[in-house]
């Protein structure tokens, strides 16, 4: 086994660091703190991770992440309202669901690539959204009420932040086998890989699944969060624009750049709650920026600035 490279040993030490602290926030801060601004950064560095996996390390840009969201969210939903679920089970079951509905859409979708892969994700969210709208059966554009007891800002936290850890720490452990190899295989060139005997259907599947199942589990928490979910909310594009958003800004295929994308995206917007038309055009230009100047995001730009001021020390001493 090959030894860690001093960004990836950096990485492991910054992320236990992080873990801790984000695990003493409810110890010292509010209730809006945790349940509202330290929650929502948790969900959206989950979901970012997950969308990672696809996106940054295989290649497939999937715009449909509000489908994965919405089956979570409804999922969740109806089992906790109907068959009495406690809400752990019923999150793990609404992600599960949507990992089957992945499963199930999967062989047409991947008969697609490149820019037709991406518009056919988006329209698949799309047509769940009217479909939802138009169908009764789970309160069509009226929604569903939650009725039960929500968990307190610090147990709605602490699930977060097991759920981002868990997708970290399963997003590295990925990485590091034949599943990780074959994703940037794929991403690299598909036919060839194809070619050097590698199943890219199998692989892409995999990937696919794993990332709808992260994001219903993240869609029953944000429905319990909410207690009311109707279509317009639990399949909306907005979701795939801030995940998107976060992890290129972030760092599209780094273990880091979704969750330092996540806490800086959802910290620039709380600071200009008051200010929206700005916020917005200060999110797009730093965008811009990113994908211009920084195309591994924040987290590649620190690392090439730490290994640049390495660098330099070692030729001083060497001088």
């Amino acid at each position: 086994m090959t030894p860690p490279s001093p960004s990836q040993a950096l990485g492991g030490s910054l992320l236990a660091a992080a873990a801790v602290a984000a695990a003493l926030v409810p110890s010292f801060a509010g209730d809006y703190v945790v349940g509202n601004l330290g929650f929502r950064m948790l969900e959206y560095a989950a979901l970012a991770q997950a969308w990672n996996l696809l996106a940054g390390y295989g290649g497939l840009v999937a715009l449909g992440s509000g489908a994965f969201i919405g089956i979570g969210m409804y999922g969740t939903a109806k089992l906790t309202l109907g068959a009495g679920f406690p809400l752990i089970p019923a999150l793990l079951v609404g992600g599960a669901l949507a990992a089957l509905f992945a499963l199930i859409v999967s062989p047409a979708l991947f008969r697609l690539r490149g820019l037709y892969f991406v518009i056919a994700t988006l329209v698949l969210a799309e047509a769940l959204q009217i479909w939802m709208f138009n169908w009764n059966g789970l309160g069509g554009s009226d929604g569903l009420f939650m009725t039960n007891a929500a968990p307190s800002p610090s147990e709605r936290y602490y699930l977060a932040l097991a759920i981002v850890a868990a997708t970290t720490l399963l997003l590295a452990i990925i990485l590091r086998t034949r599943l990780g190899i074959s994703l940037r295989a794929i991403r690299d060139n598909e036919d060839a890989a194809a070619q050097m005997g590698l199943w890219t259907f199998r692989t892409k599947l995999w990937a696919f699944m794993i990332m709808a199942f992260v994001m219903g589990v993240i869609g029953g928490l944000q429905a319990d969060y909410l207690g009311k979910i109707e279509p317009g909310g639990a399949f909306s594009l907005q979701w795939t624009v801030d995940i998107v958003t976060i992890a290129i800004i972030g760092g599209m295929g780094t273990l880091w750049g979704p969750l330092v994308g996540s806490l800086f995206v959802i910290w620039l917007g709380e600071r200009l709650a008051n200010h929206p038309e700005t916020h917005v055009a200060i999110t797009g230009a730093i965008l811009i920026l990113v994908i211009r100047f920084a195309p591994y995001g924040i987290w590649g730009l620190l690392i090439r600035l730490k290994d640049e001021a390495s660098g330099r020390r070692r030729r001083s001493r060497l001088a």
